[in-house]
């Protein structure tokens, strides 16, 4: 009997990937990064219009334009809190003062959160050894990815810069598109710059949540050098020592400064060719900044869940802290100065609109912690998407097969989630009251301490609805969270500064809480938004137990 011959069957390249060896990673991570570039993108250009369409509705006369222009053209506090305020009696000026800053901090934080995620994360979840096993080296594909990286930077400005131009042609707002596609271009450049950022740590990390920590802190120094160079105490030359300094020069529409895109080019560029070379002096999985190997062992947390969280977790944290810490002493540094600048002024009225009524450095700090609320609430939606990373990488599953529920891991987790906020509320109190006390504030030890607390309850509610998230649809974990937080500091700025529907300023978690110390805390509306935590937390966890684990 003779032997069938065997016939390879023909090979028609079914997986996509295949074809073109050589940009797998490339297009594989512009496909991750591109959907959320184009949300963002979206959100981004639809802030930008939403600005330009108020101003046209709530201040129709020059009269009412010149008052606004006086409350905040030379005031050191909204210029050190927002950036400088030139050309308030236009549309352009107006839109560059009320919402720049907020864009350019939430497309830095979306620039190193992504970045991070597609390399360093992916490196954390064993993909990329299997992409490393074909024609791609290290370097390779840490070019590729930041190829793809670039992609998705470039959606976000496209989206942006179509709305932008799109509502800039309205016969009230009168903007043309040149100057709007460089007011989209300079909102977005901060991200560019942390994207890149981002690489970098992910070379230097042995983890995704270390290169995010790392990449955080980076940001949070970028922007005290600005807000200290923006406060009027004769130190504005720190504004060339600061990434986010180099983007506000740009001055969109109000007095344009392209050459300010040089340095911003050249860090990026800079750190890029960096992260690539780094990326071939280390192993997968490894990091630049390794841990030491000859240390000796320290196994005290390592008894159940709980203790490993605390040991997974604490490196980040605690970079939180200092980052916390150092913003909090550095407001109540500037408070008693800011806030005479103020007193007497009709920028008071602009403060009551963010939930600070009042003067002085009582004023000040009420829009300050606003700021480390939105900080607080990154450490809460941090913990949550930490959990879900144990998930999606498959280390779970090694922890769910002993004697250990899923009751009391997740239980386990969150514990440790709320008693970081609860530190890192407290840290931000006190911090503030020493930098307030050294300026010789009135603003006393109890009720920035009280102010402190005061910050939990948004972020209890951000981190409850995250872990509703990730019971019920788990991939969605962190554009829940992350998106929830975002939209969140979007629509009260844009309602603190502008006129927002009610409607949609109660969509925001900060918006509910009170501006202490500038007001009394309101412990009713906290108890509602720890309320809606708690609860979504037990649904989710409850959706928890009862589903499958899931992969990315």
């Amino acid at each position: 009997m003779h032997a069938e011959p065997t016939v390879a069957p023909p090979v028609a390249a079914p997986v996509r990937a295949e074809r073109f060896p050589g940009t797998v990673v490339a297009r594989l991570s512009a496909r991750r990064a591109a959907r959320s570039g184009a949300v963002w993108g979206l959100i981004f250009g639809l802030s930008i219009a939403s600005s330009e369409v108020s101003y046209t509705r709530i201040y129709t006369t020059q009269a009412e334009r010149d008052a606004l222009a006086a409350a905040y053209g030379s005031n050191k506090a909204t210029s050190a809190l927002f950036g400088p305020a030139p050309q308030l009696q236009t549309v352009g000026g107006f839109t560059v003062f009320k919402i720049s800053m907020t864009l350019m901090i939430l497309g830095a934080v979306w620039g190193l959160l992504t970045s991070t995620r597609l390399l360093r994360g992916e490196e954390d979840s064993g993909r990329w050894d299997l992409l490393l096993t074909g024609l791609t080296t290290r370097r390779g594909a840490t070019a590729q990815a930041l190829a793809g990286l670039g992609a998705g930077a470039g959606l976000l400005w496209l989206l942006t810069a179509v709305v932008s131009v799109l509502s800039g042609r309205g016969s009230k707002v009168g903007i043309a598109a040149g100057p709007s596609l460089y007011l989209a271009l300079a909102v977005v450049t901060t991200a560019v710059m942390f994207l890149a950022v981002g690489a970098l740590t992910s070379q230097l990390a042995e983890t995704r949540r270390q290169a995010a920590s790392y990449a955080a802190v980076f940001l949070g120094v970028s922007y005290a050098l600005r807000m200290i160079a923006d406060a009027g105490v004769g130190l504005h030359a720190l504004i060339w020592a600061s990434p986010l300094g180099w983007v506000e020069e740009l001055q969109p529409i109000t007095a344009p400064q392209p050459l300010a895109l040089l340095p911003i080019i050249a860090l990026t560029a800079v750190l890029a060719a960096v992260a690539v070379h780094l990326a071939g002096l280390r192993d997968v999985g490894a990091g630049i900044v390794a841990d030491r190997s000859h240390s000796h062992r320290h196994l005290a947390l390592l008894s159940g869940p709980t203790g490993l969280a605390i040991r997974l977790l604490r490196a980040t944290v605690i970079a939180w802290w200092v980052a916390i810490a150092a913003a909090a002493l550095l407001y109540g540094l500037i408070a008693r100065s800011a806030g005479a600048t103020i007193s007497g002024s009709s920028v008071r009225e602009v403060f009551a609109k963010l939930g600070a009524p009042g003067t002085g450095a009582d004023a000040v700090l009420g829009v300050c912690f606003l700021v480390l609320a939105v900080l607080v609430a990154f450490v809460g939606a941090g913990q949550i998407t930490a959990a879900r990373a144990e998930e999606s990488g498959g280390r779970l599953d090694h922890m769910l097969v002993r004697p250990v529920s899923r009751a009391s891991w997740l239980s386990g987790r969150l514990l440790v989630a709320v008693i970081v906020l609860l530190l890192s509320s407290v840290g931000a109190g006190v911090f503030a009251w020493l930098g307030a006390a050294s300026q010789h504030s009135s603003v006393g030890f109890t009720t920035l301490l009280g102010a402190g607390v005061n910050l939990v309850p948004p972020a209890i509610a951000i981190l409850g609805i995250g872990v509703l998230a990730f019971g019920i649809r788990p991939r969605t974990t962190s554009v829940v969270v992350y998106g929830l937080l975002g939209w969140s500091l979007l629509v009260v700025i844009i309602g603190g500064i502008g006129a927002t529907n009610h409607w949609v300023l109660d969509t925001s978690v900060f918006h509910h809480m009170a501006s202490a110390p500038a007001a009394p805390p309101e412990w009713e509306a906290n108890g509602i938004m720890t309320g809606i935590g708690v609860a979504s937390a037990l649904v989710g966890g409850l959706a928890f137990w009862r589903r499958d684990l899931q992969g990315e």
